[in-house]
């Protein structure tokens, strides 16, 4: 196994966390190439809980190389909460990098976030309200700071340069935040962090080099891409195959495979539309029984039924080499399970992902209608294979495997 990457295809949640996990087993090395503290992974190891949210998924392994790309927006508090969390529950086993060109949220980017989407009121985009759309704009606008730039004797200058410019481009944040104090606090957290810094750019070629498998992990889904979700209602970052190469610094002739996480219904957190969203009691069902509540904010998503269109949309652009479906135990001991496979819009039928948040919002699927099933230990009953070699037929790629549960082993490789 070479340089693989894991791409979500949904809106985030498909279980990448899981994926990662159990291909990390073959793997030496795992990097996480954009997002920030937005994003979470959920791994259960050993009855024991993990929540990640900026460090990669191949930590909870011995010996693995677990490397934060330059597309990864730090929130240095958070980032070493998490070192400190894992150290406590002697689980931070293998080796972290930290890129020297990633990005750095500050606080007044959180009272930004805040701040705007207060404004919106409702049309507010559902912000997790960690700052990152307002750090990322930083980024984009060249007056943000990088990891490098927090290690540097010039940083408090810097800052305060930013600051500056901020409060007068932005009166509303004059006297919400002493500047000082956040210097003071910053200069803390970098030589916390200093260790771990590196020029990961350097560090990635001359791994691949040297026949390093790498898996390369991204937060968020496919369809809260920045260029080809559900715009605005977006993360801030690349989640799709591009995001690869420009978080982590790596060329698209050294990425040998790339694999999609799909989940065997549809989730969705924060505003947008949802074609196939359930607002009924079996919502709630899929909710309480998938414990669909996110992994940072805590808040419960909404619920729906696998879109294939969407999902083929996604493997499209991504050009994804074979998918894992996970959650398939969700659907277990239901009388019917439903796919999306069109769009009727205006009396007329969609077979394809439209661009026009007006027009998908009035979408109304178009379903296949399967029989349910009943899982026989770990084996699939008929029913779950001719689900699943659906999918595999309308995508036209191959399903690789699929999780029946939250633990390691609670997996069924179908390669």
């Amino acid at each position: 196994m070479g340089a693989i990457a894991v791409i979500g295809l949904h809106w985030g949640d498909e279980g990448k966390g899981r994926i990662v996990d159990f291909l990390a087993q073959k793997c030496n090395g795992v990097v996480r190439y954009n997002g920030g503290p937005n994003a979470g992974h959920t791994l259960v190891v050993n009855n024991e809980v993990f929540k990640l949210h900026l460090i990669p998924s191949g930590i909870l392994y011995t010996g693995k190389i677990n490397i934060i790309g330059n597309g990864v927006i730090i929130d240095p508090s958070t980032l070493i909460e998490e070192i400190d969390g894992l150290k406590n529950r002697n689980f931070l086993n293998g080796q972290l990098f930290i890129s020297d060109r990633a990005p750095v949220l500050f606080p007044y980017h959180k009272l930004i976030d805040e701040l705007e989407e207060s404004i919106r009121g409702s049309f507010s985009l559902g912000t997790t309200k960690k700052g990152v759309g307002p750090g990322y704009t930083d980024e984009v606008n060249r007056s943000g700071l990088r990891i490098v730039d927090l290690i540097s004797d010039s940083f408090e200058e810097k800052l305060r340069r930013v600051w500056n410019l901020k409060v007068k481009l932005s009166p509303a944040l004059d006297g919400r935040l002493d500047i000082s104090d956040v210097i003071k606090a910053y200069k803390e957290y970098s030589i916390i962090l200093k260790p771990y810094i590196t020029d990961t750019v350097g560090l990635l070629h001359r791994l691949i080099s040297e026949d390093t498998s790498l898996l390369f992990e991204g937060a968020q889904g496919f369809l809260l891409d920045v260029n080809f979700g559900t715009y605005p209602y977006v993360s801030s970052s690349e989640s799709s195959i591009s995001g690869v190469f420009s978080g982590s610094g790596i060329n698209s002739k050294q990425l040998e495979k790339v694999y999609g996480v799909a989940k065997s219904y549809m989730t969705r957190v924060g505003s947008g539309p949802f074609p196939t969203e359930l607002k009924d009691n079996f919502g709630e069902y899929l909710r309480e029984k998938g414990k669909e509540y996110g992994t940072t904010t805590g808040r419960p998503r909404r619920c729906g039924w696998l879109d294939c269109i969407a999902t083929k949309f996604s493997c499209q652009i991504n050009g994804v080499d074979g998918i894992y479906l996970t959650k398939l135990d969700v659907l277990e001991g239901l009388q019917e399970v439903n796919v999306c496979i069109g769009y009727e819009y205006e009396g007329e039928r969609l077979d394809y992902f439209p661009a026009s948040l007006e027009v998908l919002s009035e979408c109304k699927p178009i379903y296949e209608k399967f029989p349910g099933w009943r899982m026989e230990g770990r084996n699939l009953p008929k029913n779950a294979i001719s689900f699943i070699s659906f999918i595999e037929e309308f995508l036209g790629t191959k399903v690789l495997g699929v999780s029946v549960g939250p633990q390691r082993e609670s997996f069924i490789d179908l390669c």
